[in-house]
């Protein structure tokens, strides 16, 4: 494939990973002699149709509609083998929502395509969580299928690391896709297991990473104004590389994504962990990293038509952009969550099914008054991204008053019965870890990006004092600047030893070259118009000597 401007590789690599992928699954399919007549052989059938789809698409080019009417058409055409097969068929309505999801998921695993190694280890990733949720619940011959595919993705997957020397292409992201996608289904026909019951969230969850950059693409692009089937370097592997990650630690995190969203999926399906408790904190967290990525920019100021031509342009830039509105939404699944853990953490067993009803009977109450508190406390009013400890004291101000006013309500109208105070007592710990968390998140990812930057200028700053902490705090809050502070360096014997702002303060200046060294130093930046001549001598000899930039910190007021 030769490099596009709106594809992400540089030099021309070859393509046809994909026929490796969907042959060497197949011949492990009948090494293992796999019955013809099952459902397992069947998936495997899907997955060649849409393998025939992309290469097509990878020698020629199919249109966006061509491809997503063909991965309709071998769903619909899957879901009525399946039900001939097993002989029984879901309603209706299910039956719509299976194709749409095959349709959907396959199309997810081929947007996913988009940096090295990212679709295949994501695939392997999500096939092993696959397996091991649907273990108990389909037959030997879809295990095969899906276990065969695994193997093959892990010999596949070397070939594809960065930098690549082979793609799947087309024709192997829908193939895989197309499986997985199939596999997924299959508990529909097999066990007649209720697909909204015990495997519909895990399985969810296994697919974590491609759904979640579908969506957060497709949203994004119709916000801009773009057409969803126009491509980019606009998805969540893009962004993470553009704040300043190399390909493989953005490839990296999109692994681990989907190996904690594959993990919690099989924490659920085994019953180790409640489920409204874990998904709501799940959807908070991803939540706050889409609001962390959206602000990457992808796109020319010019776009965004459709908020700005919207006839709810002046609410949407009133709130969205200021993130009001995702604040007021994430503090209702937050309130809600934590009311219900409280609950779950403080009865058991009998205690908890005579107590559940006051949860939800007073989450209306409680809903209102603890948003409430948060508005007159001036949360709302807070910037997540320079989040401190005056901030920490609204917090902590929001909760007492919504707590109260929460005990008080249920006070009065419901006389306090059936309701415990360790729950209330329990609800306001929780709540004001989870409030703290979510607000400080954003600085704790901007600071973990700046320490992974592969282009950030490693400093360090002469002078820990005012000044020097101030420019500290602006190179650790802006990551457009490019440069990621390691450490002070001070002539003051009393700061020797102790950390500012999270980083070591060293001296005295006569070890300089060793301080260089030891921290990798690229630029230096004197920060104190106090520094010694001498010292500052000294400084630049050294750091001439080893190559590295001194610069002085200017500060004026006209």
């Amino acid at each position: 494939m030769l490099p596009r401007p709106d594809r992400w590789h540089r030099r021309p690599t070859a393509t046809y990973g994909g026929i490796a992928l969907a042959i060497a699954t197949a011949v492990s399919v009948f090494v293992a002699r796999v019955p013809v007549f099952s459902a397992g052989v069947l998936v495997l059938a899907a997955g060649l149709a849409m393998f025939v789809v992309g290469l097509v698409d990878d020698r020629g080019g199919l249109s966006a509609l061509t491809k997503l009417v063909s991965s309709l058409a071998a769903g619909a055409f899957l879901v009525y083998a399946l039900g001939r097969i097993s002989g029984s068929t879901p309603n209706p309505v299910l039956v719509l929502a299976a194709i749409l999801w095959f349709g959907g998921l396959v199309h997810a695993l081929n947007l996913l395509d988009n940096m090295d190694g990212l679709a295949a280890g994501v695939g392997l990733i999500a096939a092993a969580a696959s397996a091991i949720v649907l273990r108990d619940v389909v037959s030997v011959s879809t295990l095969s299928v899906l276990l065969a595919m695994l193997g093959a993705l892990t010999g596949f997957l070397p070939w594809n690391l960065h930098p690549a020397r082979l793609f799947m292409g087309d024709s192997g992201s829908l193939f895989v896709g197309a499986v997985l996608a199939g596999t997924s289904l299959l508990p529909l026909f097999e066990a007649h297991v209720e697909p909204f019951g015990r495997l519909a969230i895990p399985v969810l969850l296994v697919f974590t990473v491609p759904l979640f950059d579908t969506s957060f693409v497709l949203v994004l692009r119709r916000l801009a104004g773009r057409k969803a089937s126009t491509g980019g370097t606009d998805h969540v592997s893009h962004r993470l590389a553009a704040l300043g990650l190399s390909e493989r630690r953005a490839v990296g995190a999109m692994y681990l994504l989907g190996i904690f969203g594959g993990g919690l999926g099989v924490l659920l399906y085994w019953g180790v962990l409640p489920i409204l408790p874990t998904i709501g904190l799940f959807m908070v967290s991803l939540g706050l990293v889409a609001i962390y990525l959206a602000r990457v920019p992808a796109y020319s100021g010019e776009d965004f038509v459709f908020v700005h031509q919207n006839a709810l342009a002046s609410l949407l830039k009133d709130f969205a952009f200021r993130w009001h509105v995702a604040e007021i939404l994430l503090d209702l699944v937050l309130i809600t969550a934590v009311y219900y853990t409280s609950y779950r953490v403080r009865f058991e067993g009998e205690e908890l099914g005579i107590f559940l009803p006051s949860f939800t009977a007073s989450l209306p109450v409680v809903l209102g008054c603890k948003l409430g508190a948060h508005f007159v406390s001036g949360l709302y009013t807070r910037m997540w991204s320079t989040f401190g400890l005056r901030d920490a004291w609204v917090v902590l101000r929001a909760i007492g008053l919504g707590s109260v006013g929460s005990v008080l309500a249920v006070t009065y109208l419901y006389r306090f019965e059936r309701f415990s105070r360790g729950v209330f007592v329990i609800d306001a710990a929780l709540l004001t870890l989870a409030i703290l968390a979510s607000r400080v998140s954003f600085r704790v990812m901007g600071a973990a990006v700046l320490d992974r930057q592969a282009h950030a200028r490693r400093v360090l700053i002469y002078g820990a004092g005012a000044r020097g902490q101030m420019l500290a705090r602006e190179l650790l809050a802006n990551l457009y600047l490019q440069r990621h502070p390691v450490a002070f360096l001070d002539d003051a014997p009393q700061k020797l030893g102790r950390h500012i702002l999270g980083l070591p303060v060293c001296g005295p200046s006569g070890e300089i070259e060793r301080l260089l060294r030891k921290y990798k130093i690229a630029e230096v930046i004197l920060s104190s118009s106090a520094i010694a001549a001498v010292s500052e001598s000294q400084l630049r000899s050294v750091c001439q000597k080893l190559t590295v930039q001194v610069t002085r910190l200017h500060f004026e007021i006209k």
